[in-house]
């Protein structure tokens, strides 16, 4: 999370019955962090600026054995946690990523441009065919800490990906609802954010 005022009680608010919150704060100066705190999440201070090291951080101080992560910006609504969670907890599957199902206005043309040319690559490269590498995902906690994930940027979540392909696991995919964010988007939503997520990913699939 970094400067999500707008938008972090209204996610909180909406946690399914069963799930602990826990709040990354990677630097925010809009009061963010205080409002997380007082809505009842963990709140877990990460100073290295990055996706993945913002996600790393919430995946050490996490406890329960299958951990989900997921945008905090409005744009993904908690309530559909359970449904990307529910095939890993039955153990039909491995990995569960959110793959997104766009309203209007949700998801620029330039990421969306993006998100296609990497998954095509990935499935060039790999033979996994995935639509998304959604921001939405649920794992067992302790098969990713032993994945070995070292991206600390952008490409975290097609490391995982990569990864979790690597160690054999099922990999599975269900649909879940994309809205537009709340407040200003300062990653996939830029021109410049979009082309450093695909640099970071590009590094990846260089290296695969």
């Amino acid at each position: 999370m970094l400067d999500e005022a707008a938008a972090i009680a209204g996610v909180l608010a909406a946690m399914p019955d069963g799930y602990r919150p826990i709040v990354v704060d990677n630097g925010s100066t809009d009061g963010s962090p205080d409002l997380a705190r007082a809505a009842g999440a963990l709140v877990v201070h990460e100073p290295v600026r990055g996706f993945g090291a913002a996600c790393s951080a919430g995946l050490a101080a996490a406890t329960d054995e299958v951990v989900c992560f997921m945008d905090a910006d409005g744009s993904l609504d908690p309530v559909d946690l359970p449904l990307v969670a529910g095939p890993v907890t039955a153990g039909e599957a491995d990995l569960v990523l959110g793959t997104r199902i766009a309203t209007r206005g949700a998801w620029p043309p330039h990421a969306r441009l993006a998100n296609r040319v990497v998954t095509s690559e990935l499935r060039r490269r790999t033979g996994l065919a995935l639509r998304d590498l959604g921001p939405m995902r649920a794992v067992r906690r302790q098969a990713l800490i032993d994945l070995g994930m070292t991206d600390r940027r952008f490409g975290w979540p097609l490391e995982m990906v990569v990864r979790a392909e690597r160690a054999g696991w099922r990999i599975a995919e269900v649909d879940v609802p994309y809205r537009p964010r709340d407040g200003r988007s300062k990653v996939t939503g830029t021109l410049r954010g979009t082309v450093r997520t695909v640099q970071d990913m590009g590094r990846i699939l260089r290296a695969t």
